[in-house]
């Protein structure tokens, strides 16, 4: 016979493993209809996607300049762009949905830290930190080529259905 204060705590372990994965899995954004990972802030945490572009760095984007697209919320330091990213979406996002590049190419999926970010032959790549990033940076070619692959098999929208 199982003492009833042992199953209480394993049941509450249980329980309290099982709320805890469900936050991580919100976290990283498997419950989105979204392709891109977003959160409150927006997609790529409220920065300007197209300034990666135009400007080199990442630049805070305002709530004036904003628009929706893919079920995410895309925010820009400036109408002009704004008004880039509207005539071509699929040139400025991100790739990977703005999911870590680098986990990707290891089959896993992770949010992004705008600050560790890298423009390939005119293609925005984000990763978790810029810790994992210069990891990322030690074969670029090869990690794309891993992400491309995976990339069509875990996307969040995709796995709702």
């Amino acid at each position: 016979m199982i003492n009833s204060k042992i199953l209480k705590w394993v049941l509450f372990l249980i329980l309290g493993g099982a709320v805890a994965f469900a936050g991580v899995l919100y976290y990283v954004g498997f419950f989105s209809s979204s392709a891109y990972f977003s959160t409150d802030e927006g997609a790529i945490r409220g920065y300007d996607t197209v300034a990666y572009f135009t400007e080199s760095k990442p630049v805070k984007g305002a709530k004036e300049y904003t628009t929706n697209w893919n079920n995410a919320d895309w925010y820009f330091s400036s109408k002009e762009n704004l008004v880039l990213f509207k005539q071509n979406p699929e040139k400025y996002a991100p790739q990977y949905g703005g999911y870590c590049a680098y986990a990707l190419a290891h089959k896993h999926v992770a949010n992004t830290d705008p600050e560790a970010w890298k423009i390939v032959d005119d293609r925005l790549y984000l990763n978790y930190n810029k810790g994992v990033q210069e990891k990322w940076s030690k074969d670029i070619p090869g990690f794309i080529k891993k992400a491309d692959d995976y990339w069509p098999e875990s996307t969040p929208a995709q796995r709702l259905n």
